[in-house]
């Protein structure tokens, strides 16, 4: 009787007080399967502590990161995130800026908010040394058809290239920043982009003069201006089209001034990389008319300027 008592089931005073007040109440097993009533089946959670430690920890993870100062603009760190981008990226937006078409942002859909300076840095140093070697190349091949042309190296052309070209990537973004900024104090709508944005767009729109100005060694003058209108305007339409969503919130004056500047500036730019080399092959005739030029001799008619006296 006594081993019979020990295997008899005991019920506790805490289930059933629970019972007491809770009658109708379905218990749970450990393995999450419905219990009969009239018996009670405590549950412990053995992941709960380790998930609010973790999330504890993740809390104070955030916090240090927000706590954490970020870098003076005078510092190198400052600097080093505009440069952390990889080749697909600067390619993806070479191309974006190549095929400007209609709706399609090249802030929007290319720089996705991380501007990067890598891209522009190289693409004006490449233009300027283009720009540089052409020119001397230009003389070199000028000398060969017309050997009266005298050719010396022209290095001052790689830094006045540079400082054009640079001054230009970054004065003239700041200036239209600038305005942008001020105009939306006036127009609350407008939303501008930020100067890194706008230096990062105008820095890619040069890219497409890169092969233009290998293209102006061909020595034909209305081909060379033909490939200059054909990047003019590729130039000029991805920074209409990337510039038209913020300024058509502002009045149409403002809008159709502010697009003309921008796209009249452009032009001064290439007009600039143009011109001394049309106005060179202009006053060559024989660089451009036929690509093996030979002096003519002349017929002498009269024995008196042959056969002086």
């Amino acid at each position: 009787m006594a081993a019979a008592d020990e295997l008899a089931f005991h019920e506790f005073e805490e289930a059933s007080s629970l019972l007491a007040e809770t009658p109708d109440a379905a218990t749970t097993s450990g393995r999450g399967q419905l219990a009969p009533q009239g018996h009670v089946a405590v549950e412990v959670d053995s992941g709960g502590i380790y998930g609010s430690e973790e999330a504890e920890e993740s809390d104070k993870t955030a916090l240090l990161q927000e706590e954490k100062q970020q870098p003076g603009f005078w510092t190198f760190s400052y600097y080093q995130s505009f440069f952390d981008v990889d080749t697909s990226q600067v390619l993806d937006r070479i191309r974006g800026s190549l095929l400007p078409r209609p709706g399609h942002n090249f802030v929007r859909h290319h720089l996705r908010n991380r501007p990067d300076l890598y891209g522009p840095f190289w693409i004006c140093a490449t233009l300027a040394f283009v720009l540089a070697i052409t020119g001397n190349l230009t003389l070199v091949l000028a000398q060969r058809r017309d050997p009266s042309i005298h050719y010396s190296p022209q290095f001052h052309k790689v830094t006045v290239a540079g400082v054009t070209i640079y001054c230009y990537v970054w004065l003239v973004p700041l200036a239209l920043w600038g305005f942008l900024r001020w105009r939306k104090g006036v127009r609350e709508r407008m939303g501008p982009y930020t100067f890194l944005e706008t230096v990062c767009i105008y820095g890619y729109s040069l890219f497409v003069f890169i092969p233009t100005v290998v293209l102006w060694l061909i020595p034909v003058p209305w081909l060379q201006w033909l490939f200059g209108v054909m990047a003019l305007v590729l130039s000029a339409a991805s920074l209409v089209f990337t510039l038209w969503p913020v300024v058509r919130e502002d009045t149409r004056l403002v809008a159709a001034v502010l697009l003309s500047t921008v796209v009249l500036l452009h032009a001064l730019l290439a007009v600039g990389c143009k011109g001394p080399r049309s106005s060179f092959i202009s006053s060559s005739p024989c660089l451009w008319s036929t690509w093996h030029c030979r002096p003519r001799p002349r017929l002498c008619l009269r024995t008196s300027c042959c056969h002086p006296r």
